[in-house]
């Protein structure tokens, strides 16, 4: 298998379901540029901290600490609200650097592109329990607030409103950040032009879904060496365990085979996969974020969704499989949504799809027209 396609797919992997290696350069409070790494873009670094967070759960956080990317420059129309905001929403285990991914960015945030950086501002949030944000893993471990999407669109919002954004011309979603967006726009219908969730459904997780999370959950709290989250090591058979659970769930048959087409070449993917994410896994963290999407069900409210709705899956996306026929029965309940399910082709990823957007931009593109705001 040449090296470069194994690197492409293990690139779109990485930011699939749960991208376990997270970048974590070091933290900046101000507005600094920063080459981000292994990328080319000159992203500001920032970060806000909202006191006295009240979770869902009913516990409280003294300080909650949002860190997030931002390339571009906020325009202003003749009203003085801003109208060319774009919020980028990551996926589980992900952070503000996974849609800096080649395959995404350099797609759609060139001259001419669809996420044009010289016309949008683009805003990447670290979530809760993510990146650079405040996480288990600071310090507070099993303590940590238990936090689900709900608090993670609240404080995205909250942290909207420390920048002075006002509004948003486009949410886009990738998995986590799919599921997201709908909350997204049942809590704050009127906050965004459009919504584009790509990878999910807007239904409870259940079924086989919940099953490969709570497997994966349970893989590391049953590792002797977890120690109820008191570990001073990695619990490592809890780690492999659970990150092989987290590559089959990400993973596409046809893509594997292709890249993988001998029993030697298969062992030596899953060496590097595990090499890669156990050495930037932190087990508790694993447990908050996979076990964040316990309440999701955005289901009973999907007709106050009034924004324009750009949703789109792939047929080879393990984690949302089209035989389920929910995603056709949900967007008739939204008024002014499409959902797209694209065939399975070399081009397609399976969940990962989701960041390859050489696959969808031409979707993307024809929706950003459609959803142009009139001018007074």
């Amino acid at each position: 298998m040449p090296r470069a396609s194994w690197i492409a797919f293990a690139l779109i992997l990485s930011t699939a379901v749960f991208a376990a290696g997270q970048s974590t350069p070091s933290a900046s409070s101000g507005s600094t540029p920063a080459i981000t790494p292994g990328s080319h873009w000159p992203t500001q670094d920032g970060a806000v901290t909202l006191p006295n967070f009240k979770f869902g759960s009913g516990e409280t956080l003294p300080e909650l600490r949002l860190h997030y990317l931002t390339l571009g420059a906020p325009h202003r129309n003749a009203a003085g609200h801003i109208d060319n905001a774009i919020l980028l929403l990551h996926g589980t285990g992900g952070d503000a650097h996974s849609l800096l991914n080649p395959i995404f960015s350099d797609v759609l945030f060139v001259p001419g592109g669809v996420l044009d950086i010289h016309k949008y501002f683009i805003i990447l949030p670290d979530d809760i329990g993510h990146g650079q944000s405040s996480r288990p893993s600071d310090g507070l471990r099993m303590h940590f607030p238990a936090y689900d999407y709900d608090d993670m669109v609240r404080s995205q919002r909250m942290m909207l409103d420390q920048m002075h954004v006002d509004h948003l011309r486009l949410i886009l979603g990738t998995s986590m950040g799919c599921m997201q967006s709908f909350v997204w726009g049942e809590t704050y219908p009127d906050f965004m032009d459009a919504l584009a969730p790509f990878a999910c459904l807007p239904v409870q997780i259940a079924g086989r879904n919940r099953m490969m999370r709570y497997m994966a959950i349970e893989d590391l709290k049953l590792d002797p060496a977890w120690n109820d989250g008191n570990y001073t090591t990695e619990p490592k058979d809890g780690l492999r365990g659970a990150n092989e659970m987290l590559l089959v769930m990400g993973s596409a048959p046809l893509v594997m085979q292709k890249l993988a087409p001998t029993r030697e070449l298969a062992e030596q993917f899953v060496d590097r996969y595990l090499a890669r994410t156990m050495a930037h896994t932190d087990a508790n963290d694993m447990i908050y974020y996979l076990n964040a999407s316990r309440n999701y069900d955005p289901s009973p409210r999907l007709e106050s969704i009034t924004a324009p709705v750009l949703w789109i899956n792939s047929a080879d996306d393990f984690i949302n499989p089209p035989e389920l026929g929910i995603a056709e029965k949900m967007v008739k309940r939204m008024p002014h949504a499409r959902f797209i399910l694209i065939p399975i082709s070399d081009q397609t990823r399976g969940h990962g799809t989701h960041t390859d957007a050489a696959v969808w931009k031409d979707y993307l593109a024809a929706f950003m027209k459609e959803t142009e705001p009139r001018r007074p």
